[in-house]
């Protein structure tokens, strides 16, 4: 951060500090309520601290992993419908790019129909049901453009802000900027997180902040933390045992002088400790009405591990977690996209629309942010990797040129489309909005100035947005 910014209070005792100066007195529940006072004193946020007032006070990002397809979801175009299965001179400039099974330039219609709904005529395919009945609550992005076509630096930039470094991600920067609303809990939990730990690590942020990953139980006994309890082991033999651990981190941080590392290492063990209490009863969906576990599609087959995913992160954002993100795999079709993409939303239409039914009547929805996106879209136009397939059974190549973002909730404008592209749905034409663009809009909703949340790291200030970013105040209500 830099020096004449500083969005949390400074506070008086550093924890070696405290520890130290007491640690000839207090025993282990003293010690508890020493280190627990202290990350409140850094963690809790006051409005005052921001940079503005914020519209939202916590953001949930359901990542759609592989890249769903907008021209079959939300953004058909007549020019491709039209030319359905009729081949067309190559939109694309000759940029030595190999485009496997891209012969010949085939543009493929909607595989289901696309209509307008609600009376914001917001257009939802009707493999999204669900979804489609909340148009007027959404604002849907048409134009996002992302930097690479490959999923693994597309979706590190998602997250991160950039293609190929391991930088903090988005969770992370805002787990540093806001500090968390409850001690006894992270600021940064991700739910089934993509395989790459750099997507919700910290970077060179302190390591307190990357993302705390949880699995979704499916069975009885089945952990969502694992390794967080110790059944065969007493509250106040692991409290002494953690207090021994713990001086003897002192001891090795005092010696080093500064390492961000250790110092993680130290807050990790306290943080876990202290979620022992709390982690497990909100990850327990029991308690929750059948009414509430059937809006979500829990018990309902394919939708089942996708909705308690999304129940589990409205318990936890309700609990005071800052961030919250919820991975849905199975969106990558090269092949097959009429057969495979229907059975993609079957998993994730009726999680994500009970999700945001589930806040707007508990009047969280107002001052959360809800972002549903992939790492990127997919072409108009056909994609074949066999070479041999008739057009139904094609599918769609990577788009990063263009592609559709879900907004809700969280001071964004609802009911609204904004950005259009072309007649091929390939270039934006207006409404442009560039992932750092997104970066800096949401950091905006949440009170903070993205030219002023930076870390000093290698001789320079970094952050989120890199040395790029607008806010798009065009979607702000």
């Amino acid at each position: 951060m830099t020096r004449n910014t500083v969005l949390r209070p400074i506070p008086q005792m550093t924890r070696r500090q405290a520890l130290r100066s007491a640690a000839c007195g207090f025993g282990g529940l003293a010690l508890n309520g020493i280190v627990a006072d202290a990350c409140r004193a850094v963690g809790l946020q006051a409005d005052s601290a921001l940079h503005f007032p914020p519209r939202a006070r916590r953001m949930i990002f359901v990542f759609l992993a592989g890249g769903p397809s907008q021209a079959d979801l939300f953004a058909p175009k007549s020019y491709i419908t039209k030319k359905h299965g009729e081949a067309i001179d190559s939109p694309l400039a000759d940029d030595g790019q190999v485009r496997v099974g891209v012969t010949h330039f085939l543009p493929m219609k909607p595989v289901a129909p696309v209509r307008p709904r609600g009376q914001s005529g917001t257009m939802i395919s009707d493999l999204l049901p669900n979804l489609a009945s909340l148009a007027d609550d959404l604002c849907l992005l048409k134009a996002v453009v992302a930097d690479n076509k490959a999923h693994a630096p597309a979706t590190l930039q998602f997250h991160t802000g950039h293609v190929a470094e391991a930088r903090p991600s988005m969770g992370a920067w805002l787990s540093y900027g806001l500090g968390t609303q409850n001690a006894n809990l992270p600021s940064f939990i991700t739910i089934r997180p993509p395989a790459d730990g750099r997507t919700y690590g910290a970077g060179f942020l302190p390591a307190m902040h990357q993302g705390t990953p949880l699995n979704v139980p499916q069975k009885p006994g089945e952990a969502a933390i694992t390794n967080l309890n110790d059944d065969d082991t007493p509250s106040d033999v692991q409290r002494r045992r953690l207090d021994f651990i713990q001086r003897n981190n002192e001891r090795l941080l005092d010696r080093v002088t500064a390492d961000v590392q250790m110092e993680g290492i130290i807050e990790s063990f306290e943080l876990a400790f202290r979620m022992q209490a709390e982690a497990p009863r909100l990850v327990d969906l029991a308690g929750e009405t059948q009414a509430t576990r059937e809006m979500y599609g829990i018990g309902q087959g394919s939708s089942d591990v996708n909705g308690r995913a999304c129940l589990m992160a409205r318990r936890l954002c309700e609990a005071g977690v800052r961030f919250v993100q919820v991975t849905m795999d199975g969106w990558d079709h090269h092949g097959d996209i009429a057969s495979a993409l229907p059975n993609s939303c079957a998993q994730a239409d009726r999680p994500i629309a009970g999700l945001l039914r589930d806040l707007k009547q508990r009047g969280l929805l107002d001052d959360t942010l809800v972002m549903v996106s992939g790492e990127f879209g997919r072409t108009y136009w056909s994609q074949d990797l066999t070479g041999t397939n008739p057009i139904e059974k094609h599918g769609r190549e990577h788009q990063q040129e263009s592609f559709c973002t879900l907004l809700a909730g969280g001071g964004v404008r609802n009911g609204i489309s904004y950005g259009e592209t072309d007649d091929l749905g390939y270039q934006p034409v207006e409404g442009r909005v560039h992932l750092h663009d997104l970066h800096a809009t949401v950091l905006h909703l949440l009170g903070i100035d993205h030219e002023r949340l930076t870390y000093p790291h290698h001789g320079r200030e970094f952050r989120l947005t890199d040395v790029f970013g607008r806010v798009v105040h065009d979607i702000i209500a």
